[in-house]
């Protein structure tokens, strides 16, 4: 091999060598940058609003008994008559009212009845129910019912079947601010974490966002309802 040759030979191995070290190096840079960007902390950010149903729907029952059935009908739509007009003379539009069927209980074609003779053959239940964005004014009707009960409908008890429902419908409305919030409350979190490690907080890695729950403030406030959220956040920490 002539010294030309030589030259560019060993010219080409110094090449070679410092092309591949400084690959090396750069893939063990990456490598680092790699392990640091794994480096996250995951936080959760609450955001919770307390506010006014804004829809009630107040079922009113009753009940009639005669041994005659026609005439228990006629009771029962004059209770419904009576409801109907208590109602609206207390603020409730009409539109706001409706009526289930009545139930009605044959107690002589019962099998198990002791072979007790019942005072009245025939039991019938009766369900006003109102559905209203008025809360203020339904409640207060609901406090002055025991006026109509003077008048000698004998109302039925809350049960199961039977129970006031408050709803808060506007939950769009609220959403967003309420989102917000809490992505903002994750960071602070994330940030009081990366200071307290000695470490720097980078972007979001992922994110996730809780359903939003809608609850009684308590049994004795039903229509007051607590909303609430919880989002997850984790963040990339580096040096």
């Amino acid at each position: 091999m002539n010294p030309t040759n030589r030259t560019s030979a060993l010219i080409l191995g110094i090449s070679i060598f410092l092309g591949l070290a400084a690959l090396g190096y750069l893939l063990g840079r990456a490598a680092i940058d790699f392990k640091e960007y794994e480096r996250s902390v995951s936080v959760k950010g609450l955001s919770e609003r307390e506010l006014a149903a804004d829809i009630v729907i107040w079922p009113i029952a009753f009940t009639e008994s005669n041994n005659d059935l026609g005439a228990l009908y006629n009771s029962i739509e004059t209770g419904k008559k009576n409801i109907e007009a208590f109602l609206v003379s207390k603020g409730i539009a009409a539109t706001e009212i409706s009526y289930s069927l009545p139930s009605v209980t044959d107690k002589a074609a019962q099998e198990f009845n002791n072979g007790e003779k019942a005072p009245f053959r025939y039991v019938a239940a009766q369900t006003v129910t109102v559905y209203s964005s008025n809360v203020a004014v339904v409640r207060k009707a609901m406090n002055e019912l025991s006026e109509l009960g003077k008048s000698g409908i004998a109302f039925k008890g809350e049960d199961f079947q039977n129970q006031t429902e408050y709803l808060y419908t506007d939950l769009n409305k609220i959403k967003p601010e309420m989102i917000q919030e809490t992505t903002t409350k994750a960071r602070e979190v994330a940030l009081k974490f990366a200071e307290d490690s000695n470490s720097k907080l980078g972007k979001i890695k992922q994110a996730s966002q809780g359903q939003f729950t809608i609850e009684p403030r308590d049994k004795n406030n039903p229509h007051i309802k607590k909303i609430r959220v919880v989002s997850t956040v984790e963040y990339y920490l580096s040096d």
